[in-house]
């Protein structure tokens, strides 16, 4: 019974930690989402992981945020059929891991503004738990 009860622990645990352990980020520091800032200054020496989340706060109806690819970031154009955020206060969970580019879609913020945010999320930091069996093996014998 009690090893059932250790068992259950340890799987809410395995789920639970990793959004514990996430961070969320403020694009922008207090600048928030806006032109004439150097995101990939700001992004600099910050370590962004799956599960950790980004947020956009900026006036709505002044700005959007649209996740584009490398060449969408390059040329400061989303693909067709891209849909923008628009809240003014914008949260996206990075779910996978790799380089990811976002944009202000307004017209010049990102090619004139700089409005533009590229960031490489790396995996998870946290180790998965070990399988059941290690347990059983170590703490019953």
């Amino acid at each position: 019974m009690a090893s059932a009860q250790f068992f259950n622990a340890l799987a809410i645990l395995a789920i639970l930690v990793p959004s514990i352990l996430a961070t969320e980020f403020l694009v922008g520091d207090d600048k928030g989402w806006t032109i004439n800032f150097d995101y990939q200054a700001w992004a600099k020496g910050k370590e962004f992981h799956v599960g950790d989340k980004l947020v956009f706060k900026y006036p709505k109806g002044f700005h959007n945020v649209l996740k584009v690819n490398g060449t969408g970031f390059q040329q400061c154009v989303a693909p067709t059929g891209t849909q923008p955020l628009t809240s003014g206060n914008d949260i996206i969970t990075l779910v996978t891991p790799g380089r990811k580019w976002y944009i202000c879609g307004a017209p010049m913020h990102c090619k004139i503004g700089n409005q533009k945010l590229v960031i490489t999320v790396l995996p998870q930091t946290v180790s998965p738990a070990p399988s059941p069996s290690y347990y059983r093996k170590r703490y019953t014998t």
